[in-house]
């Protein structure tokens, strides 16, 4: 029964179903240089680190997209983050429509055989209505700057490939 039960999943991972696709490779540059990227109640180390590996996971995410064997590589080389920092030992972030998300990165997507089918320098991406849009699912880090690259991504990157 254990055999069986071993030789089921090795069949529903092998399954197309299941199959890896696309990756993503994230560079950053330092967080200082960075417009917008101050903590408001943390230490700037972990708010860092929390960007990193949120953003990490979202472009992980957004590389699935792609075929197998792809990689969507990213040097992200501008953030600002939405809203702004007010107060003073005790500072939050006030999101208001005149602090707007804001990235700039360099890109490519590259095959399994290291061909690159697509790249480019200097996107810079800002959503100046990026509050009157209905916010849609559940609330996260990062929403707004998730939304904006998501949107470029799906909007503009995944049509200009040549995946057939």
């Amino acid at each position: 029964m254990k055999m069986l039960k071993m030789t089921v999943i090795s069949i529903l991972l092998a399954s197309p179903i299941f199959a890896q696709a696309g990756q993503a490779n994230v560079k950053w540059h330092d967080f200082n240089d960075y417009r917008d990227v101050r903590p408001s109640n943390e230490t700037k180390g972990s708010f860092h680190k929390r960007i990193a590996s949120s953003y990490e996971k979202h472009f992980s995410k957004l590389a699935e997209q792609l075929p197998d064997g792809y990689t969507f590589n990213i040097e992200i080389s501008e953030l600002d983050l939405a809203g702004d920092r007010i107060g003073g030992m005790n500072e939050i972030r006030v999101i208001k429509d005149i602090y707007p998300p804001r990235i700039e990165f360099n890109y490519s997507v590259t095959t399994s055989n290291g061909q690159t089918i697509k790249q480019a320098n200097d996107v810079k991406l800002k959503d100046l209505g990026f509050m009157d849009r209905i916010k849609m699912g559940r609330d996260e880090s990062f929403y707004y700057e998730k939304r904006l690259v998501t949107d470029w991504f799906e909007k503009e990157l995944i049509p200009s490939l040549s995946l057939n």
